[in-house]
């Protein structure tokens, strides 16, 4: 009976243990997720309370001839009268900028998002077998566009959705990989009504400065599910008129630096040629891809 006893005893102290192993390894973002639910706790008071703001205080004061001389100085606080609208939602996301991790693996990506001296962060990450993270509610202002430009819009941040790729940047995409952006993308795109020609690359937004998603990232296997433009098989001479700057701007680069938004545009649209130079079957497509944007 006591040998029973203590295998009994064993045995539940075996279990006990690979109870604890597995909560402590499906509980291992449990910090940060607590910080998470801090953050979004702290901004919900914050969108509670009234800000107050500061009115000019006029000073009055005479000059040698005894005319009076009125100045501004100093602030006197006042808090506005609150009187709440009952119109209002969301801010909705209007871009998905796709990104590549540069780095060895899914939990060195899922690290990097999760310490506090990165300052960098995403709303999704899929890894290579097709795993897919949310780190961040889609309505929550990611950290993953940086210095991004677009067109006129030079805060991406405050627009986009952010997606990170478990990918090295010189290997391809994995298929299960692939498949699962697919169907988060179908997701977003209903979700919230994002057109067709807003889901763009890191690179498309920072040209010489960002490079991914990497020249083997299949922008023409999404455009065909309608996520991202691509240009048509058929394809027509530009007009002699033609001014291939112009039409980049139009599409949304930056073209302060004219040869790195060249080289971004074929980061994307062309991928086997990544020089600064546009032969006259890239200015077919540039000019394909503008008439779509007029």
């Amino acid at each position: 009976m006591a040998i029973r006893s203590m295998q009994l005893k064993d045995a539940a102290i075996i279990v006990l243990t690979a109870l604890l192993f597995s909560a402590c390894s499906t509980n291992r973002y449990a910090k940060t997720n607590k910080i998470y639910k801090q953050q979004v706790k702290a901004l919900t008071e914050q969108i509670r309370q009234p800000l107050p703001y500061a009115t000019p205080r006029l000073v009055a004061t005479y000059d040698t001839s005894g005319a009076v001389v009125v100045s501004e100085g100093g602030h006197a606080k006042r808090h506005a009268q609150w009187a709440g609208a009952i119109h209002f939602n969301l801010r909705k996301p209007n871009y998905v900028i796709i990104h590549h991790t540069a780095q060895d693996s899914l939990a060195q990506t899922l690290r990097t998002f999760t310490v506090p001296h990165s300052e960098v962060s995403a709303h999704y990450v899929i890894g290579r077998e097709g795993e897919v993270y949310q780190m961040l509610n889609d309505y929550v202002r990611g950290w993953h566009a940086g210095a991004g430009k677009w067109g006129s819009v030079t805060d991406l941040n405050s627009i986009s959705l952010g997606i990170e790729l478990d990918n090295n940047g010189s290997e391809p995409f994995s298929e299960p990989q692939l498949y699962s952006l697919l169907n988060l993308l179908d997701t977003l795109k209903r979700k919230y009504n994002i057109p067709a020609a807003n889901f763009i690359a890191h690179s498309d937004i920072a040209p010489g400065r960002k490079v991914d998603p990497s020249a083997l990232f299949p922008w023409k296997r999404l455009a065909e599910r309608g996520f991202g433009l691509w240009p048509d098989e058929l394809l027509t001479t530009p007009p002699e008129h033609f001014n291939p700057l112009d039409a980049l701007r139009i599409i949304g680069y930056d073209t302060r630096n004219p040869e790195a938004a060249i080289k971004a545009f074929k980061l994307h649209y062309i991928q086997n040629d990544s020089s600064a130079t546009l032969t006259d079957h890239d200015l077919s497509v540039l000019y394909n891809l503008y008439r779509q944007h007029e």
